[in-house]
């Protein structure tokens, strides 16, 4: 269970803060459950969910330590650009990355995208609508997590992630 103050990764919603615990009866219950209220970082809403729920992944922001440590793993990661033609394969492949709510996972994803991208503007090819919508949600999960645990605006995120990557390559 968690803890109000907490921040959490919430569904696709991303990174949310706990603000509240309370008891409110559920439409079609006749007892009272327990709810988590939610405030989403980046979106002007909030959200009430039950405690007990399966239904909605709910996991803990990993830790300042863990995301640094991600950072520094950049380099290291080895990704390819994912080259198919059928749109419906593409997304099912882009959607399984996403669906996992890790941070590693988003970002190979951004890397695979961002590879395929720069191989199709040095063919002159224009880069694709999916491809373009799952780079942008990689980035805005990855961000917005590394963000919460980092202190840093999300706009500031890239800029982080290159002087770190940069500072480590040199201390090498």
């Amino acid at each position: 269970m968690f803890s109000v103050g907490d921040f959490i990764i919430y569904g696709s919603m991303g990174v949310c803060e706990v603000t509240e615990i309370t008891g409110s009866i559920q439409p079609g219950m006749d007892k009272e459950r327990a709810c988590y209220i939610l405030k989403p970082l980046y979106q002007n809403c909030v959200i009430t969910t039950p405690v007990e729920t399966a239904k909605v992944f709910m996991r803990p922001v990993i830790s300042r330590e863990e995301a640094e440590r991600l950072i520094d793993m950049i380099p290291s990661i080895h990704t390819e650009a994912y080259l198919t033609r059928d749109l419906r394969q593409l997304e099912d492949h882009y959607k399984s990355f996403i669906k996992t709510h890790c941070c590693k996972d988003l970002i190979e994803l951004s890397m695979s995208i961002y590879m395929k991208k720069q191989l199709f503007n040095q063919q002159k090819r224009k880069f694709g609508a999916v491809d373009e919508k799952y780079m942008k949600r990689a980035e805005e999960l990855l961000f917005g997590e590394l963000s919460a645990v980092l202190g840093i605006g999300r706009d500031d995120i890239p800029y982080y992630i290159e002087a770190r990557v940069k500072g480590a390559s040199k201390s090498e």
